[in-house]
């Protein structure tokens, strides 16, 4: 029995039975149901990235690329996006640390940096989305459905390079994205002129064959083959309907969940410009604590957290 019960004293509502404010309560109640979405949302990635599981593009393959750098650099990129997360989080644990000292002028510096970082993760993504979109190596469909890709022996080449095209060109031979004047007829026109292009290639440059969805590499005379039996057209970079890279659900799950974290960082930057202005205003000071510091600072581990999990399963599974 209850000891106000035992001396017919009703409860008052005084006692708090957590230790913790209501508004940092409703921060948590609203980071679990956020938590729940990208669990939903990564494990609908993961059921399909298992259903199809040898045609599914590998990470590796993929984002091997980094900015101002030429050739090949698989996951370099990826992994300074995420230590600029990851360090944009330390950079929040100090903010909160000095908002408990009452320590304006550390809180300010540090929620700077925690922005700047915020800011940098921002383009680094930005920039990684455009590098997607546009395209790296090319790829060519097929009656399957299925992306199949050009490769110099056991090593994936482009088709850039066996074509001998400047892929950074904007009006290169193999784009017709975006020309929504071509009907139907010419882009079928189109795309069998670049896959007997193609064709024409392997067949002048033998040291040049063709590695099948499944990733089993044909010989000169098999790929050959295969391309005049099941090649469709070129594709360049990636879409909704279709890309380059392999399983059309890829490029989806791609957009959808690295855009939604996106605007999770967006929004966070945002809070924390607020929360900086209010800051520099002396808002905090004169309430005696730095409690709103604290309560964003869980927002943005909750975002660096899930971009570990994002991490894990489009780059490294």
């Amino acid at each position: 029995m209850d000891q106000n019960e035992n001396n017919g004293v009703a409860w008052t509502g005084n006692d708090k039975p957590y230790a913790s404010s209501y508004g940092k309560l409703m921060m948590w109640f609203f980071l679990i149901t956020d938590a729940l979405t990208f669990s939903a949302f990564l494990a609908a990635y993961g059921f399909s990235r298992f259903k199809y599981p040898d045609v599914w593009p590998v990470p590796e393959d993929v984002f091997t690329h980094f900015p101002f750098i030429k050739g090949d650099y698989p996951l370099l990129f990826v992994a300074l996006m995420t230590f600029i997360l990851i360090m944009s989080s330390v950079t929040m644990v100090l903010a909160v640390n000095y908002g408990h000292k009452m320590q304006k002028k550390k809180v300010v510096l540090w929620l700077c940096m925690t922005i700047v970082g915020g800011l940098l993760f921002l383009g680094s993504q930005a920039w990684e989305w455009g590098h997607f979109i546009h395209g790296d190596k090319g790829g060519v469909a097929t009656k399957t459905e299925f992306v199949c890709h050009v490769a110099k022996g056991k090593k994936l080449s482009s088709v850039y390079e066996i074509l001998e095209i400047d892929k950074y060109s904007k009006d290169h031979s193999l784009k017709y994205f975006g020309l929504e004047d071509l009907t139907d007829e010419m882009k079928s026109t189109f795309d069998e002129q670049n896959i007997n292009n193609l064709i024409e290639k392997l067949e002048e440059k033998p040291e040049y064959n063709i590695r099948t969805a499944d990733r089993t590499y044909l010989t000169n005379e098999e790929s050959i083959s295969y391309l005049k039996e099941n090649a469709t057209a070129i594709l360049v970079g990636a879409q909704l309907k279709q890309n380059e890279y392999g399983h059309r659900l890829f490029a989806d799950y791609f957009f959808f969940i690295t855009g939604f974290h996106g605007f999770h960082v967006f929004s966070g930057v945002i809070i924390l410009i607020i929360i900086l202005i209010n800051v520099i205003k002396d808002t905090y000071e004169k309430r005696g604590h730095y409690e709103m510091v604290e309560k964003v600072g869980l927002y943005w581990h909750f975002v660096d957290l899930v971009w570990v999990f994002v991490f894990t399963f489009f780059y490294l599974v």
